[in-house]
């Protein structure tokens, strides 16, 4: 056996790693496939021992080469025994070989279940943490199922480590199981408090993208996570929070109030460009559904503009286009805050990078007003002119083109200004926007009447000149311009003055070298000319011109005739045949104008682009049945029909491929340039100017000027767009004279006034009025139209199954499967069947079988009752708890409780009366067993070992019915019997007099060891009003109160409200505090205006703050071994306090201290119960609490003596009260 290991060793010396690999590949860069599959060939002998070692190195080799793109899917069992492996190196070899090549496709992901179980609950947190971080990457919805409880219980691990990471894989969890989510979400939330940091933003950042996508389930956590966003330090959790009530305030409105203080605050001191970025935008969102409702809203938009022009006017270009991109949000609100800033944007044109350009074309969309229309797109035609690639010139046309057609039209003011700039557009070669100006010219001549005459007059031009915008059809888009030439030449034929012109021009035989489409429509609108120039003819009397015309027709109409578009070809031929029908009727000298003119009778109205869609089905018509009958399967392919002209032009052309050799090949060119020679159609390319010179010899010595003709000479008779801008100013120049002398004559004011009301006027621009009036054309839809559809949703879309109501409680169907034993007995015995969360059960006697099926008919309708009314009483205490946070107004009640508090209470007075109400109906002894079972289970959900040997003596103090997922609080409290508790509250009296009453509560913070907040709430109790509250505490050695910078210790604290009689409100105010081994006191005084109708005066009360060290607690919980490992550490001081007199029950015992001095129950057996808490300085505080007949003795262990000592006495006065 030595020597086989001694073997086995050698034998590795000699084994490739994975250097030797990376090694050998740079060696062989010639061969290298070849080398590759050498190596995977030496891999499968590796893999085929039994040596783990040699197994982990060959994975590790191929995880390489499956970065390198080898499949390696054929080594999957591999990976999955490397994944097994006892040592950690190789565990994480295997882990990240799998996370790089198992999906959900691979066959044997489901054998990792188990080994991913095993390693989950791995006493070696890194064994824990390699398979959490691998099933992220590979998990299936067959993984998350059988696995989900098993990570939702390692987000309550000892370890940071683990709890970060458990709780970002839940994420990757809830996508492919989402039936986890709602079972998963209490404890989630938990760790948005987690003492821990990087688990605190773990949990922020998962709830943040399920948030992302179904913002209003997650409206509920709104106060949580303002008092993160309050607290919290870290850039990157305040962006995370900042984005979601981004998302958040546009469901609540309500919620913007709060925001924006803090928000501001955040705008003028953060130095961190990232974070400065999302409050802009979250200001942005909170103003926008706020509306105007919010007073002063217009400094807070300067302030975000100002902010912005600092990152626009940086030298970072990524910082500049998040500026351009902000400032794009505000504009659609707040329009006239970012035109101030015209210069700047407009600087960014000419900016290097072309996004930052592309940014700037976004933001002058919106910048745009009729005063300065013209002015901008006079601009950016000249950046037209200058741009350099295709690209982005083709976005400055679409943005132009954009610009000037918004709202329909509602910025131009002179449309043959607008028609003029599409014509200068078609200019432009290489563009693939021909059809977008085409639609523009098409649109304007409908909509607006008055400007036809001008439109058809350019459009005619065009036709003149379609011979230079033709001229490369294959790679210049432009040509589509000539489709809405020709449509509104002959549309409008009426306003043309030279139709004969227009009409040859259209006839050219270079028309038939244009797109088919485009041909299409010639051809169409050629017939509409005619018949317009033959009605004018035969009104005029000449019948040989209307002759001519249609001889003129039939002459050049057969060139479409022969085209190789079918539907050129067709409408051709068909009139072709009917102009040689009239050609007849001419001769017989039959009038035929009227009759040719009624075929294009009418306006055509645009057709709504989904008008299709919306067709109604016509009743008795199934679209998805069959028309003929469906092929049967067994039809051979013989009797299968055979397409009439694809596949025999594809067999045809399959034959068609000879080889051709360069002589056959030269001789071909030849006789195809001596046909295009002999061609009269043909237009031959001439050489360049510059070229004949160059060609020409002796003539090196005459200089030549190079012209750049990168946009084509100006053709004459074509408008230029910037006459139209003196020619608007001057007709707006008109426009306020006579406004002007109209106004004189109404109103006989000062001069100066006037004056300065002309400059005012100059400025509006609802008082340019346009020159001509666009009609806003109803687009025309089917008869009995659908109603409009919604856009097609991704039915793939993983957040869908996400968008679930978390506010609700659980069900039993709705708890997450937990791997158990399968019980023999429970299968012989289906009748007596169990729920999922039971880990026994007992065969019940063939005898009771009916009855305990009575009882269990009996007690699902009673539970589903009790479920009914626990939902809306949820449903009401949530929206409650929200709409207390969100309301500006101050809560009416002097001593409310804070929202941690009435939870407990809720859960501590609700409960013991469900109990009784059960117990009452349940007699059977049956009944009993099952409270047994239920208690047992909910003892190993929380690891309750110690419990099993006393379960005979709980069986009559326990629940019945007791849910899987409760409330921590309600756990860790126990009240299981049957007397309500009376209301409890944590705020003390301070101080009062008849003005004003003060009560106060202290809490501590695990994040801030050295912190208390002291909640005070504040009523007036008189008729007056309170104003300029200010509060002030003597600082001691130990104890300091928390002031604003600047300030004095003697500087008191102004109270950030003010009261009206008969309202409360409550401040916090933060104490720094030492030591806190010793309860302490401190003075103080609160200083006040009273108002009322006499006058005002100055009033002033004292009062003592009391910190106890009950006050420095914290509740935690804390798990039965996580205990017992505190207990037997022996770093904790005992002591031991004993109280006669006691004739309280037990659990309002354990409720009061629970409650007062902020501890959780750990395990409760009978009259003994082990409870634990944390100071905000990290001592363990233990307690062991027995109850006897009349007395509880106590007996405490913690860090700290002094504190134990304290406490211990605190303590015993609460309780001598009870």
């Amino acid at each position: 056996m030595a020597l086989k290991m001694v073997k086995g060793s050698i034998d590795r010396m000699f084994d490739k790693n994975l250097q030797d690999l990376v090694r050998g590949i740079r060696n062989h860069k010639e061969d290298e496939a070849k080398y590759i599959s050498q190596c995977i060939d030496e891999i499968k002998q590796e893999l085929k021992q039994d040596n783990i070692a040699v197994k982990a190195n060959a994975v590790c080799k191929l995880t390489y080469l499956q970065m390198l793109g080898y499949d390696i899917s054929w080594a999957a069992f591999n990976i999955i025994e490397v994944m097994s492996a006892s040592k950690f190196t190789f565990k994480r070899i295997g882990y990240l070989a799998a996370s790089q090549c198992f999906h959900e496709g691979t066959d044997v992901i489901m054998l990792t279940t188990n080994q991913i179980r095993k390693d989950l609950s791995s006493p070696n947190q890194y064994d824990t943490g390699v398979a959490l971080t691998g099933l992220s990457c590979f998990v299936t919805p067959d993984l998350a199922r059988d696995l989900a409880n098993d990570i939702m219980t390692l987000m309550s691990h000892t370890k940071p480590y683990i709890r970060k990471k458990a709780v970002l894989i839940m994420y990757k969890v809830f996508l492919k199981y989402p039936e986890s989510l709602r079972p998963a979400f209490p404890r989630l939330k938990e760790k948005l408090e987690d003492p821990d940091p990087g688990v605190q933003s773990a949990a922020v950042n998962v709830i943040c993208e399920l948030a992302r996508r179904n913002p209003k389930n997650y409206l509920s956590l709104a106060p949580l996570f303002f008092k993160l966003m309050t607290l919290s330090t870290n850039n990157w959790v305040l962006i995370k929070i900042i984005k979601l009530f981004g998302a958040l305030t546009p469901l609540e409105p309500r919620l913007g109030k709060k925001l924006i203080e803090p928000l501001t605050n955040l705008i003028h001191s953060t130095s961190a460009m990232s974070l400065l970025y999302e409050c802009v935008n979250t200001v942005i969102a909170v103003l926008i559904s706020l509306s105007s409702g919010m007073p002063n809203h217009s400094a807070s938009i300067q302030l975000c503009v100002q902010k912005l022009r600092i990152l626009i006017e940086d030298s970072d270009q990524n910082l500049k286009y998040l500026g351009l991109l902000a400032m794009s949000k505000i504009l659609k609100t707040h329009p006239k805050s970012v035109q101030s800033h015209k210069d700047l944007i407009l600087q960014c044109l000419d900016d290097k990078d072309e996004s930052i350009r592309l940014r700037a074309l976004d933001l002058l969309y919106g910048m745009v007003s009729k005063k300065n229309l013209m002015e901008i797109v006079k601009k950016l035609m000249i950046h037209v002119d200058k741009a350099e690639g295709t690209t982005y010139r083709d976005e400055l046309l679409t943005k132009i083109i954009d610009i000037c057609s918004q709202s329909n039209y509602q910025y131009i003011t002179n449309f043959e200004w607008y028609i003029s700039i599409l014509v200068e557009l078609t200019r432009l070669e290489g563009t693939r926007h021909g059809h977008l100006i085409a639609a523009q010219m098409l649109d304007v001549a409908i909509r607006v009447k008055a400007i036809r005459k001008f439109a058809v007059s350019q459009m005619a031009m065009l036709l003149d000149n379609a011979h230079l915008i033709a001229s490369n059809t294959q790679r210049n888009g432009i040509c589509e311009v000539l489709y809405a030439a020709a449509w509104i030449c002959g549309e409008f034929s009426e306003h043309l003055e030279e139709a004969n012109q227009t009409l040859e021009a259209m006839l050219r035989p270079k028309v038939t070298t244009l797109p088919g489409h485009i041909q299409a429509v010639y051809v169409q609108n050629m017939v509409k000319l005619y018949a317009s120039i033959l009605q004018q003819k035969e009104q005029a009397g000449d019948k040989e011109a209307a002759q001519e015309i249609t001889q003129l027709m039939i002459e050049r109409l057969p060139q479409f005739v022969q085209s190789a578009d079918l539907e050129v070809q067709e409408r051709a031929s068909c009139i072709l045949q009917l102009i040689k029908y009239i050609q007849k009727l001419q001769a017989k000298e039959v009038p035929v104008a009227e009759e040719v003119i009624a075929l294009f009778a009418g306006e055509l109205n645009p057709v709504a682009p989904k008008a299709q869609k919306k067709v109604p089905v016509p009743e008795g018509l199934d679209l998805d049945a069959w028309i003929n009958e469906p092929p049967s399967d067994s039809e051979s392919e013989d009797e299968k029909p055979k397409t009439i002209f694809h596949e025999e032009e594809q067999r045809h052309s399959r034959h068609r491929q000879p080889e051709i050799d360069e002589e056959e090949l030269a001789r071909r060119r030849e006789a195809r340039k001596q046909e295009q020679a002999n061609n009269p159609f043909y237009i031959k390319s001439s050489p360049s100017p510059q070229k004949r010179y160059q060609d020409t010899p002796g003539v090196e010595h005459i200089p030549v000027v190079q012209i750049d003709l990168s946009v084509p000479l100006k053709v004459p008779g074509m408008p230029m767009s910037d006459q139209y801008v003196k020619l608007e100013e001057e007709r707006r120049h008109k426009q306020k004279l006579e406004k002007d002398k109209k106004k004189k004559k109404q109103k006989k004011e000062k001069r100066g006034k006037h004056h300065r009301h002309n400059s005012l006027h100059t400025e509006s621009e609802e008082d340019i009025a346009p020159a001509h009036h666009v009609d806003i054309i109803t687009e025309e839809m089917p008869e009995n139209a659908l109603p409009s559809d919604e856009d097609d949703k991704d039915p793939n879309d993983p957040y869908k199954a996400l968008d679930i109501d978390l506010d609700k409680p659980l069900a039993d169907s709705e708890k997450l499967p937990v791997q158990r034993h399968r019980n023999v007995e429970t299968l012989k015995s289906p009748d007596s069947e169990v729920p999922l969360v039971e880990k026994k059960s007992k065969k019940p006697k063939k005898k009771e079988k009916k009855h305990k099926d009575k009882e269990r008919d009996k007690g699902k309708k009673k539970e589903k009752e009790k479920k009914v009314v626990e939902e809306e009483e949820e449903e009401v205490k949530k929206g409650e708890d929200l709409d207390f946070w969100l309301s500006t107004a101050p809560p009416a009640a002097p001593t409310p409780q804070p929202q941690s508090e009435p939870a407990v209470g809720a859960a501590v007075v609700a409960e013991p009366q469900v109990v009784k109400k059960e117990e009452r109906e349940e007699q059977d002894e049956e009944e009993e067993d099952e409270g047994k079972k239920s208690s047992k289970h909910k003892k190993k959900k929380h690891k309750k070992e110690k419990e099993e040997k006393s379960k005979d003596k709980k069986k009559s103090k326990k629940k019945s019915h007791h849910s899987e997922e409760e409330p921590p609080e309600s756990v860790q409290n126990g009240t299981l019997e049957d007397e309500p508790l009376p209301p409890m509250s944590s705020y003390r009296l301070l101080a009062e007099n008849p003005y004003i009453k003060m009560t106060y509560d202290i809490q501590g913070n695990l994040q801030h060891d050295s912190q208390v907040t002291v909640s005070v709430i504040f009523e007036n109790k008189s008729t007056s009003f309170l104003k300029s509250m200010e509060l002030n505490v003597l600082d001691s050695l130990n104890t300091k109160m928390l002031r604003p910078e600047g300030s004095s210790v003697h500087d008191g604290i102004p109270v950030p409200f003010q009261l009206p009689p008969g309202i409360s409100n409550e401040a916090q105010f933060v104490f720094t505090l030492q030591s806190i081994v010793m309860a302490q006191k401190l003075k103080g005084t609160l200083s006040f205006i009273v108002k009322d109708d006499e006058g005002s005066t100055h009033e002033k009360l004292d009062f003592k703050l009391h910190f106890s060290c009950a006050s420095y607690l914290i509740t935690t919980p804390c798990y039965s071994d996580a205990f017992a490992k505190l207990l037997e550490s022996g770093d904790l001081h005992m002591s031991s306090i004993k109280v006669d007199g006691i004739s309280i029950s037990f659990q309002h015992l354990l409720a009061k201290i629970c409650f007062h001095h902020h501890f959780s129950v750990v395990e409760r057996v009978d009259s003994c119960a082990s409870m634990y808490s944390r100071s905000i300085q990290g001592h363990h505080v233990c307690l062991l609490v027995k109850k006897g007949e009349n007395s509880v003795s106590i007996d405490g262990k913690c860090n700290d003596s002094t504190l134990l000592s304290n406490l211990l006495d605190e303590m015993k006065e609460t309780l001598s009260k009870c």
